[in-house]
């Protein structure tokens, strides 16, 4: 039997900021099943800031179907492993229907009162990230002050509540709007936050920060990470997850001016891949599972309606339309 499925291809190379020019809807054409594979149909689908550097020469191929975290249901399988019916995490996005092995997939629990999309937020890259990047990477302690930069977005949101949740002492956020300030101290754990639109972020967090910190999580880079060195105290540490600013550059970003007192300062500046610490996800649907179920944590998301608006919704990420992590939900 031949069916169709609409997915989304990457077409051109951006040059700078990606545009809807870069992308193409395209009807593709699946045939039966092979023996041990499933076919899944895709519910919600998972943007990400990473993907604009996927979109880069070396990484995705043009012309070809996309990757991306998604959520499904098996509705054919042809493997026991797979039963008609169960719901599966993949990396097959950007289409209606994914076809995959067992070892492609990853087993969705069942976790009473907790929706399914927190497995792509709280429970997926963007809340493992947070949870990475705080317990094993910068090892906050209880009463330890931390900065957060991207405050209200997938990693952010998912951040400031956990570092609330593991004992922070002070929990500082940066935000690109004034409604998003207020939502990161109102609601995701932020003791204070500021809109770096409204001054320079050194001056920024000199101000929220006047006693120094202790860890700082980038999601941002540039004039955050100058900012975060210059606040950090002595043996402070630097969990980088990410560098949002610098992802749409056409040219070479400009190395914070105070790197030396990495040195001076004796601080820890690591970079970490989430993809390898997925062993720690046990811990942390062990540890955050009963906050969401309670409503003591919210899994901050923005959704976007319907496949078509899959590109509307990446590009959105590079104009902040997102609170929390960005998705499209594509079934019921």
């Amino acid at each position: 039997m031949t069916r169709t499925i609409n997915a989304v291809h990457q077409v051109s190379r951006p040059q700078g900021t990606p545009t809807a020019d870069n992308f193409a809807f395209v009807t593709e054409e699946l045939g039966p099943l092979a023996e041990g594979t499933a076919l899944v149909e895709n519910l919600y689908l998972s943007v990400d800031p990473y993907m604009r550097q996927a979109m880069d020469e070396g990484h995705w191929e043009l012309n070809a179907p996309l990757e991306g975290r998604s959520l499904g249901r098996v509705i054919e399988s042809r493997t026991p492993a797979l039963a008609v019916g169960e719901i599966v995490g993949h990396r097959k996005a950007w289409r209606t229907h994914a076809v995959v092995s067992p070892e492609e997939i990853r087993r969705i629990p069942d976790l009473p009162g907790v929706p399914l999309s927190a497995h792509l937020s709280a429970f997926g890259g963007t809340g493992l990230t947070a949870w990475v990047g705080l317990t094993r990477v910068a090892r906050l302690q209880p009463g330890e002050s931390v900065f957060i930069s991207a405050a209200a977005g997938g990693v952010g949101s998912a951040a400031g509540q956990l570092a609330k949740l593991l004992g922070a002492g002070r929990v500082i956020g940066s935000a690109g709007s004034p409604a998003k300030v207020k939502l990161a101290t109102e609601r995701l754990g932020y003791d204070v936050a500021f809109d770096y639109h409204d001054g320079p972020v050194m001056d920024q967090l000199r101000a929220a920060a006047p006693d120094g910190l202790d860890v700082y999580l980038d999601n941002v880079g540039g004039d955050h990470l100058e900012a975060a060195i210059d606040r950090l105290r002595l043996n402070g540490r630097i969990a980088w997850s990410g560098a949002i600013a610098q992802y749409n550059s056409v040219s070479t970003p400009t190395a914070p001016r105070n790197l030396f007192e990495v040195n001076l300062k004796a601080l820890r500046l690591e970079g970490y891949l989430v993809s390898q610490h997925m062993d720690a996800l046990p811990g942390l649907y062990e540890f955050l599972a009963p906050h969401l179920a309670s409503g003591l944590v919210v899994p901050e998301a923005t959704v976007v309606e319907g496949f078509d608006r899959v590109v509307e919704a990446f590009l959105g990420l590079f104009r902040g339309e997102n609170s929390g992590k960005m998705l499209v939900k594509v079934g019921d």
